[in-house]
């Protein structure tokens, strides 16, 4: 038989290797694809009885040959080249007379997916934690309060709005704006508050992982895999929320695999050959501006349409500067309680943070709150314990300063720096040409309580 040329090219175009043989056995085609992803070069093997493939060492096993041995859908994995391991599902095509007059073979690359498999114990871990997880840590109710900026609590009520509903949302934002946060309020507010939160960053992994993650696997699906099998996040989600971070992110073939489980509310595990059931609240959230992404070919059209049924944007940090002061207090009392100390801000370190564009939002904020807590002299965190990226001349010169506001905070700052050049307070007061004395009183004058200066 000579393979047609269209369909040769349609085959072509597959990213899956296909490899196709006639009811004997024989070898007709494969693709381009199969032949990039076992090595094995198409002229050589077209022709060959499948048993004379394996005889010649190409491949370890054939599918084919099993699929003609027991009439049906046959998966294994193949070892190619000793350790490069390949994925392999043979189906059988009948005639009128119910004979086999091909078997179709698809191939998928499995072999970074097996390396992965190898930290088998903390995924389970990981997977046993999400599908176990019942919600109850999902949103921390003391941060809700924050949220008072007007753009920001204009978007919590829409969350709100329409958490009870099952539409799908997808969350805009910089990163570190919150968009978990957002996240965890709109499933509080839903039907499904009782069922379990399920996050995934689609960033986080590579992409064969990923599909395991979501999707699950069955029993022996691929050398490694867990003899009980794994249920994916799509399954652990069922009656609860799945949230998908970063979404942008995701690879165009698991994009495709996605939109059809959102359409029919099924998958397949990897492995598999039996549908599965799941009904999840769908939440998205992305960095990234999605309509750009399609027009650039990076993201699905169709997708996309699904997911933006309503658009929520987060504002970055630096246009809701009114929520950075209660930021500040809530973190810093949340660190002195992680680590069992006592720091508290000066109020022009507020004034000065208040003025920062901070570009990393939020987790910015945290992250510098976390570091100067954990790095502090002394109880009252000042401006000289900034960094100096934090513009700290500028404090000194704003005309929303008070002279005398000024002169303490320089005074602070050249203290500070003497007593770290110089290393004592004697030294110190001496470069500075003050009484030891004197520089005594002023710094625990500063290290009063936090009453004093508020």
């Amino acid at each position: 038989m000579v393979f047609g040329k269209d369909l040769q090219r349609i085959i072509d175009a597959l990213s899956d290797g296909v490899y196709i043989t006639d009811g004997n056995g024989i070898t007709i085609t494969m693709n381009k694809s199969y032949e990039k992803i076992t090595g094995l070069p198409k002229d050589r093997l077209i022709g060959l009885h499948m048993s004379e493939v394996v005889e010649g060492g190409f491949i370890s096993s054939s599918v084919s040959l099993e699929v003609l041995k027991e009439l049906r859908v046959v998966t294994l994995i193949q070892a190619i080249d000793g350790d490069h391991k390949i994925f392999v599902t043979g189906t059988p095509m009948f005639d009128k007379k119910g004979s086999i007059e091909y078997v179709v073979t698809t191939v998928r690359d499995i072999t970074e997916l097996l390396q992965a498999k190898r930290t088998e114990d903390q995924l389970e871990q990981l997977l046993k934690l999400r599908s176990l997880y019942d919600g109850s840590d999902a949103i921390d109710d003391n941060q809700e309060p924050l949220i008072i900026s007007r753009n920001t609590r204009a978007c919590y009520e829409l969350a709100k709005k329409v958490a009870t509903t099952n539409t799908k949302i997808l969350i805009q934002g910089e990163t570190g704006t919150g968009k978990t946060l957002l996240a965890n309020t709109i499933h509080k507010y839903s039907k499904v508050f009782d069922g379990p939160f399920i996050e995934l960053n689609c960033t986080a992994m590579p992409e064969s992982l990923m599909e395991a993650e979501l999707f699950g696997y069955m029993p022996g699906a691929f050398t490694g895999a867990s003899a009980k099998g794994r249920i994916g996040l799509l399954e652990a989600a069922n009656n609860g929320t799945l949230f998908l971070d970063e979404i942008g992110d995701l690879p165009l073939s698991l994009q495709v695999k996605l939109l059809k489980v959102i359409a029919e509310n099924r998958f397949i595990p990897v492995g598999g050959n039996e549908f599965k059931v799941t009904n999840f609240r769908l939440i998205s959230a992305t960095h990234h501006d999605l309509k750009t992404q399609v027009n650039a070919g990076l993201f699905r059209e169709d997708l996309f349409y699904r997911l933006n049924v309503v658009p929520i944007k987060l504002p970055p940090l630096r246009e809701r500067k009114d929520e950075i002061g209660p930021l500040l207090e809530y973190y810093v009392q949340h660190f002195n309680s992680m680590y069992g100390l006592d720091c508290h801000w000066h109020k022009e370190v507020i004034t000065q943070l208040s003025r920062y564009e901070w570009p990393g939002n939020i987790r910015e904020l945290i992250n510098l709150t976390e570091r100067l807590v954990v790095t502090a002299d002394q109880s009252l965190i000042t401006l000289q314990q900034l960094p100096a990226e934090f513009n700290l001349e500028k404090t000194f010169l704003c005309e929303k300063s008070s002279l005398k506001a000024q002169v303490v905070a320089l005074e602070q700052k050249l203290i500070y720096e003497a007593i770290k050049e110089y290393g004592t307070t004697r030294s110190a007061a001496k470069a500075l040409c003050i009484d030891q004395s004197t520089l005594v009183k002023k710094q625990k004058r500063w290290n009063s309580n936090k009453e004093s200066v508020e």
